[in-house]
Formats: structure tokens, sequence, C-alpha cells
């Protein structure tokens, strides 16, 4: 039997293939961290944010997740440049994104929003990561007209600037306070007597964060070496820009640390950056690392990168599911050990009754079990996609 393929066509879909692989297990890899996250809210007694404890076994199990969305944001505008590369119309793109984005706004504000609360009452909202990133994909948009070194200069003035107007808040701006909040002050804004919507993750910088991951695209038309190259001196520069920035406390970050009384506090005060919104130390200690994983990726091979890989591939089912599937096991354990459940059928901030949650270590012996659980409707649905090309799929 032969192929009608051309050895030319072969080798771009492998390549191709071989990039997406690096993408998706970078992806899947993260996925697999904001589980242990998530997998804390639901089970143990800290805080949503214990970014303040002295308990430092729960401040490092929030730390080490903080990757996640930095991660989640970059990716996101990699893979509309991909996209680009592959469709000859600037408008497909634009519509790509466009249509996207407006899914994962829809999508934060019913289904997200159910999975977290299991609660119909449509008088609490909240504006996460799923909603940060359909935002972002809405001004990627329309900034994908624009030359490559435009989007690139409006990223990094994001990136980098915009812990400048820190001291300007949305209380200050009367009527149009709520448009502050959406776009760089996180907080809880009221409509009339009963609609409250918490905005946790505002648009800047996250809207540079992707375009700028959209601008990194054209590092996977080069060839491996070079792009292994350039992630690597990129995450070394980030990293580096971080220790500097941090130590000096000279900019970057609303809270400058501070020497504690031992070792340890010291380092916590160091490493504790604001996320909301991101400041630029908390992207420049995240985004570093991310690059070295990208680098990592592009040669890692195994059954272990593979398994992490199939999560990378359906990242939003995935976030879905978890979500579902965490909540459900935290409603069974509040019912079966007979601590209240009232604060699982609400808003997340609610307080978690004080006899509630179990140690953080048994956490970890929980996350592993879930990600196994999740592993096969996950391979499921990524087989699914793979053979198939309905429309609606490439939305899930």
């Amino acid at each position: 039997m032969t192929s009608n393929a051309s050895p030319v066509a072969s080798f771009r879909h492998n390549r191709s293939r071989s990039r997406l692989n690096s993408i998706d297990f970078v992806r899947g890899f993260v996925l697999v961290i904001m589980v242990l996250d998530h997998t804390r809210d639901f089970f143990n007694a800290s805080p949503q944010d214990p970014s303040a404890t002295l308990d430092p076994f729960i401040f490092f199990t929030r730390w080490i997740t903080h990757i996640c969305a930095p991660v989640f944001m970059l990716l996101t505008g990699t893979a509309a440049a991909l996209y680009a590369s592959k469709v000859s119309s600037t408008k497909q793109v634009s519509y790509f994104l466009l249509s996207r984005g407006l899914w994962l706004i829809f999508a934060e504000l019913l289904i997200v929003r159910f999975a977290w609360m299991f609660s119909l009452n449509l008088d609490y909202f909240f504006l996460q990561v799923i909603f940060a990133i359909g935002g972002s994909m809405l001004a990627l948009a329309m900034m994908v007209f624009m030359p490559r070194w435009l989007i690139a200069s409006i990223s990094l003035v994001m990136i980098f600037g915009h812990n400048a107007v820190d001291n300007v808040h949305a209380s200050a701006l009367g009527h149009y306070g709520f448009l502050w909040n959406l776009l760089h002050e996180s907080g809880l804004l009221q409509f009339g007597s009963k609609l409250e919507i918490l905005v946790l993750y505002p648009l800047v910088p996250w809207i540079g964060v992707v375009s700028i991951g959209y601008v990194m695209g054209s590092l996977y038309q080069m060839p491996q070496d070079s792009r292994i190259r350039y992630l690597k001196i990129m995450g070394v520069i980030l990293t580096v820009s971080f220790l500097i920035l941090r130590w000096t406390n000279f900019y970057g970050n609303p809270v400058p640390w501070q020497m504690k009384g031992d070792t340890l506090g010291t380092i916590i005060s160091f490493l504790n950056v604001e996320k909301y919104p991101p400041s630029l130390l908390f992207l420049l200690m995240t985004l570093g690392p991310a690059c070295l994983l990208l680098a990592f990726a592009e040669k890692a091979q195994g059954i272990v990168v593979d398994f992490f890989t199939v999560f990378g591939r359906v990242p939003f089912f995935f976030y879905v599911t978890h979500l579902f599937l965490l909540h459900t096991l935290a409603v069974l354990y509040a019912y079966y050990t007979g601590i209240g459940m009232n604060w699982l059928f609400g808003p997340i901030t609610s307080a978690k009754p004080e006899n509630y949650g179990i140690a953080i270590g048994s956490v970890y012996l929980i996350w592993p079990l879930v990600i196994i659980a999740l592993y096969p409707p996950c391979k499921w649905f990524a087989d699914l996609k793979q053979r198939r090309k309905d429309w609606w799929l490439s939305y899930i």
C-alpha cells in the first residue's frame, strides 16, 4: 500500500506535532499542579488565599501553584500564534480569538461558576482565570492586525509598567470605578441590592502575558536547538531580574519584603508577591521558570511525559471536570463526617466551618488520586478530538 502524503508534508506534520507535544506537556504539567491548590481549597481548613499564613507547608503548597495561571496565559497566546501559522488570513485568526474569548467568558459566568458554587442563585458571580483568558483573547483579536513589534511593545508596557498605577483606586473614579476593577484592581462589585461580582483576575497585565505569548509563537518557527537556546536565555534573564528587583525592593510589587526573626520567615516574605492582579515580580518569578520548563519539554520523552500531555490536550475539559469532581468529593466528605455543608453551596469566599478539613499532608494523598481518576475521561476526550474534527470540539 502506498501513501499519497509527500515526505515534505509528513516532515511538517511531525515537526508541528513535536512542537504541540512540548506545549501540551507543559500545559498538562501545570494543570496537575493546579489541582493540588484546588484540593487544598476544598479539603483543607486554610483560607482561599493563604499568602499571609505562618504555616510554611501551606504557604509553599500555595506558592508552587503560582506558575499555573501565567503558563495558561502565555501558552494561550502561543497556541493562537501556531494557529495563525496554519491559516492565510488575519481575519481568521481574529475570529478564532473572538469566538473562543466570548465562549470562555460565557463559560466562566455559568459553567465554571456552578462547578465552584453548586448554586443556581444568580446573585453572585466571580471573574477568575477563565474570564481573564477569554478577555485577553478578545483584546488579542484586535491586536493581531498590528505588526509583531507593536504587539510586543504594548505587551511589555503592560507587564513592566502596570505597577506604576497601583496608587490609582476604583473608589476614586466614581461611577466608572468598576471599569478600573475589571482592568487592574481586584475587588467586589455591587450592582443594586442583590447582584455582586468578585473580580479576582483583572485583565491587566494578563492581556500583556497572552499577547507576549503570541509574539513568542515565532520561536516555534525556528529550528529546535535555536528555540531551546532562546527559551533558556529568556528563562534565566526573567528569573535573575526577579531576584534583583525583589532583593532591592526597587519596583514591581505593592508590598516590599522584610527581614524576619528567622530564615524561613524571611524566605516566605521574599517569595510572597501579589497575585491579584499579578505584580511584575509575580510574573518574573513564574514566567522565568516557565520558559525553562518549555525548553526542557522540547526533548522530554517517556511515559510520564505522555501522561501529562493527555491533560494538556484538553485543558478546558480538564479544568471543568476537576472542579466538579473535587466539589462533589468535598460534599460527600462533609456529609459523611457530619460537618456543615452550607459553605459548599454558595460563594467560594464563604467561611469554612471551624472543625472542617483535613491536614495539609492528607491533601497530598488525595491529590494524586484525583489526577488518576481524571485520566480516563481526559484520555477518552483527547482521543475523540484527534479522531473527529467537529467544530464544537475545538471549544471544549
